[in-house]
């Protein structure tokens, strides 16, 4: 990655810090209210809508749960770091891209085998290497 720790650093947020605790579902809402994850991206990739519904109730999602949100909001980060722009690391992350067989990046996500693929993309794209 570009730079993870000065990311993460400049985020501070304590969600993504906390990688042995569930995630509460308030620093979930924070980040759909922030924009950068939709609910219907959050359902799709990382905590189906029913789900959270139940999870909110207990106030917290599980650790794998917590995980999946953990790398997305990663990578997120990652993306706007590297563009240096949020808008304009939105927008590729949700555009179709033909070195990812017409997948968006954020489709791509959901694992970390494509999560590496992003990285590897991301870390083109700051080196200035067309992707």
């Amino acid at each position: 990655m570009t730079n993870p720790s000065g990311i993460l650093a400049e985020a501070s947020t304590s969600f993504i810090h906390a990688p042995r605790e569930g995630m509460s579902t308030d620093d979930v809402d924070r980040i759909l209210e922030s924009g950068r994850l939709s609910l219907v991206e959050l359902d799709r990739l990382a905590v189906p809508r029913k789900t959270l519904a139940h999870r909110r109730i207990l106030g917290c999602l599980t650790l794998e749960q917590s995980d999946r949100v953990r790398r997305l909001m990663r990578m997120i980060l990652e993306a706007e770091y590297t563009f240096g722009n949020e808008a304009k690391a939105h927008a590729w992350l949700r555009r179709r891209n033909k070195l990812l067989g017409e997948e968006t990046p954020l489709d791509r996500l959901d694992t970390d085998a494509g999560t590496k693929q992003i990285e590897t993309l991301l870390e083109r794209i700051a080196h200035g290497i067309a992707a």
